[in-house]
């Protein structure tokens, strides 16, 4: 049997700071990696790395992807950029520099050091789509010009040069799509549908529905999806991506707001309001593939996941 210092890896996290990427993190120092957290805590926070700092194998570094790096690591995960539409459209320019500066920085830095490099993508890049479920050779039908197109197109660009640098210099990648995604350490303002829920109902606030509610997410517990980030990246080099991680259980809008009343024992009432431009009306992973080459699938449901995530912001909300 190896020692452990002969299988021991230094492994570098961009957004490592952020609400999947510490979760990766626990799950690399737990396996008995050297980690290199990097982050410009734009969405990050100090807050989700706190317990580490004691640890001898982690290391932060603030620092921002679109700047080179000049460190020397064995693996890279690029999760570095803006996930919810609240903070990537903020900085819209700069939402889209993290994304494709970031990649070619990332990559740059794989290339010279030889390392393998997996990218967090995102069923983003499938738009509103026209197929249902989400199948990686669906080609997506997003908007170039709209106002999410800083983070789809961003995304869309960093697979393009994932892949060009696979082709041109034989570099080992991975690229995963990541479906709707929810757990502890999800920023309470993020903007995004569970934490909005969630942070509404635990203040008794009315909960915000945008359109009539019918529109559906497939919700991931953070704890699978690292879990599949980390069987992709543990594959050979014949195993590319991109993979779609996520959970294919799909809700609607309504559905997911009834959930959290009844779990929070909240009186929060519904409100509708306009659908945002471009938000789709549906996403569904099609997760066949990851099956197949990870032996993966989620194992939390729903409302496991929900009263995890739940008890963390009951923690960290004020009423």
């Amino acid at each position: 049997m190896p020692r452990l210092y002969d299988s021991r890896k230094r492994i570098l996290v961009t957004g490592g700071a952020g609400f999947i990427g510490s979760h990766l993190i626990d799950r690399l120092l737990g396996q008995g990696h050297e980690v290199l957290c990097a982050d410009n805590l734009f969405t990050g926070t100090r807050r989700n790395i706190d317990h580490l700092h004691a640890e001898p194998r982690f290391e932060f570094m603030r620092h921002d992807v679109t700047f080179p790096l000049y460190v020397e690591v064995d693996e890279i995960y690029n999760l570095a950029c803006p996930a919810s539409p609240v903070h990537y459209q903020h900085d819209p320019v700069q939402t889209t520099k993290t994304s494709v500066h970031g990649a070619i920085n990332v990559l740059g830095l794989a290339k010279r050091l030889k390392a393998k490099v997996l990218q967090a993508s995102t069923s983003e890049v499938y738009g509103d789509p026209a197929i249902h479920p989400q199948v990686e050779s669906y080609w997506g039908n997003v908007n170039p010009i709209g106002p999410r197109s800083c983070y789809d197109e961003g995304k869309r660009c960093a697979e393009t040069l994932f892949f060009d640098y696979h082709r041109q210099h034989g570099l080992e990648i991975k690229v995963m799509r990541i479906f709707n995604t929810y757990g502890p350490r999800m920023h309470p303002a993020d903007g995004r549908v569970v934490s909005n829920f969630i942070v509404q109902a635990l203040r008794g606030e009315d909960i915000t529905i945008y359109g009539d509610g019918s529109q559906t997410r497939s919700f991931c517990f953070v704890d699978d999806l690292v879990e599949g980030m980390l069987r992709l990246m543990a594959t050979g080099p014949d195993v590319t991506g991109p993979v779609n991680i996520g959970n294919p259980g799909e809700f609607t809008m309504l559905e997911l707001a009834e959930h959290v009343i009844r779990l929070t024992g909240s009186a929060s009432k519904i409100v509708h309001r306009p659908l945002p431009q471009d938000d789709p009306r549906q996403r569904q992973p099609d997760v066949s593939l990851a099956k197949s080459l990870l032996d993966w699938e989620p194992t939390i449901n729903l409302e496991s996941g929900l009263k995890r995530t739940i008890n963390y912001f009951r923690d960290i909300v004020t009423v």
